[in-house]
């Protein structure tokens, strides 16, 4: 009888277990129980749907089209580039903008098989069925810059430049030196290093972890203050209110298909490193740039500076006193883009 009720107990507690650590199913836009379809979206070839906004001038009449994707926990609407770029330069320039959501977040169908290289073909995808010609901008910010990175390994011959803003460096690249990534790893807050450690060795238990309330989890999925730089507190008021419109849209189809799977792709070990990439513009017909703040509490700057050293063609720009968010800082929008376009020197 003892026997009988350890086995009853324990099919019980695997039952428990196995509910604990597998995520809910994802709620589709347009499926019944989903959220509604609001966006311009296209068809992949694979079936999936993405969502996109356009912005700045007619892409027919534009001199510069850019494919921008977003960061962690933000969406198609989040376009740090175009929250302080000027009217003026828009017009002067001919900027041409389309931003999307990456796959699970906002409107995008989630792709639970996403990598570096299957983002990088979406943005191929999206390009040509918006028509925007043989070549493009890529630009990335924060996690959007594995699409980046991806874009610069899968479809250089795509490209015209590209532009990586805070983008978050990998510690499992191959590339890096072990004492280099190891003082990275051991810097981080106790919470989000158990969040890495779940999320590369164990990700199966992503979605137990973050949702768990014993221990501490990701800050930066938590939005903590902790993590942030003297620059980016200044800065999060203006980053909240700019959400505000549409914060509940960007997880609305389940929190694992968006943060959580970000989290695993941007963690785990790539099927390429980008420190073997060669120079997509060996005839300097495009320029591959890097903005980063030396005050980052996010993406290290030390391995940053590391990627530059390894990268001589990529033209790398440190931001004294910046943090993550030095995008948000008025008129940098402008700078950033009179260097990425026109290759005007980048003065802070």
């Amino acid at each position: 009888m003892t026997g009988k009720i350890l086995v009853i107990l324990l099919i019980g507690f695997l039952a428990f277990a196995y509910q604990a650590i597998k995520p809910p199913p994802p709620k589709i836009c347009g499926y019944p129980g989903g959220p509604p379809i609001t966006a311009p979206r296209i068809k992949l070839s694979d079936g999936r749907h993405l969502a996109y906004k356009e912005q700045g001038v007619p892409k027919d009449e534009a001199k510069y089209k850019i494919v921008f994707i977003h960061g962690f926990d933000c969406c198609r609407h989040d376009v740090v580039i175009a929250s302080t770029l000027s009217h003026d330069v828009i017009e002067s320039l001919g900027i041409y903008i389309v931003s999307f959501d990456r796959p699970g977040y906002g409107e995008s169908d989630p792709h639970p098989q996403r990598t570096p290289k299957s983002l990088a073909l979406d943005v191929e995808e999206l390009a040509d069925q918006l028509k925007l010609g043989s070549k493009f901008y890529v630009t990335g910010f924060s996690m959007g810059g594995q699409a980046v990175w991806g874009c610069l390994k899968y479809i250089p011959h795509r490209l015209a430049g590209a532009g990586l803003l805070a983008p978050v460096a990998g510690i499992w690249w191959p590339g890096f030196p072990a004492n280099l990534t190891g003082k990275s790893y051991y810097d981080m807050p106790a919470p989000d290093l158990w969040t890495v450690r779940v999320a590369h060795y164990l990700p199966w238990l992503t979605y137990w972890w973050n949702t768990q309330k014993i221990f501490p989890s990701s800050s930066v999925a938590a939005h903590s203050p902790d993590i942030f730089s003297t620059q980016d507190r200044q800065l999060a008021p203006r980053f909240d209110a700019s959400q505000e419109p549409y914060r509940a849209q960007i997880r609305q189809q389940g929190e694992f298909e968006s943060i959580h799977r970000d989290m695993i792709i941007g963690i785990k070990t790539w099927e390429f490193d980008p420190m073997d990439l060669e120079d997509p513009f060996p005839n300097n017909e495009g320029f591959v740039h890097i903005w980063q703040g030396d005050e980052d509490g996010l993406v290290p700057v030390v391995l940053q500076r590391y990627v530059a050293e390894r990268l001589p063609w990529v033209r790398y720009h440190e931001l004294k006193g910046s943090g993550h968010m030095f995008p948000y800082v008025d008129g940098m929008g402008d700078k950033i883009m009179k260097t990425f376009l026109l290759g005007e020197t980048f003065i802070l």
